[in-house]
């Protein structure tokens, strides 16, 4: 069975959903405030909020209010861990893939005899 991360888990569920992928893509510009984020989506702000909320316990985002206004900010390196596993993933695949061309080419090579 595979190893579980929670961590992960929490991750591709956080990137699982278009908005708050949008969001993060804003989010990668420059920090902004819960409003400006809230703005092009055309969610009501609890909405929002909740999907914010999402990000911050996936660590992808940290969130800070000075008064009246929070303002969100990116944490790139919480994609780290699913990079790495991804690369993993790759790998894994590849050698696969590697290991099917060989045996097709040998199959080919012998059917040639």
């Amino acid at each position: 069975m595979a190893k579980h991360d929670p961590d992960l888990s929490l991750l591709f569920h956080a990137l699982a959903d278009p908005t708050r992928r949008s969001m993060l893509t804003r989010l990668a510009e420059t920090p902004a405030r819960v409003t400006d984020l809230a703005g092009p989506t055309g969610l009501r702000l609890p909405t929002v909020m909740r999907h914010l909320c999402v990000l911050e316990e996936a660590g992808l985002i940290t969130t800070s209010k000075d008064g009246r206004i929070r303002t969100c900010a990116i944490v790139p390196e919480a994609l780290d861990p699913m990079r790495t596993w991804l690369d993993e993933q790759r790998a894994i695949w590849e050698a696969r893939l590697n290991r099917l061309d060989a045996f097709v080419m040998n199959v080919m090579k012998e059917s040639e005899k």
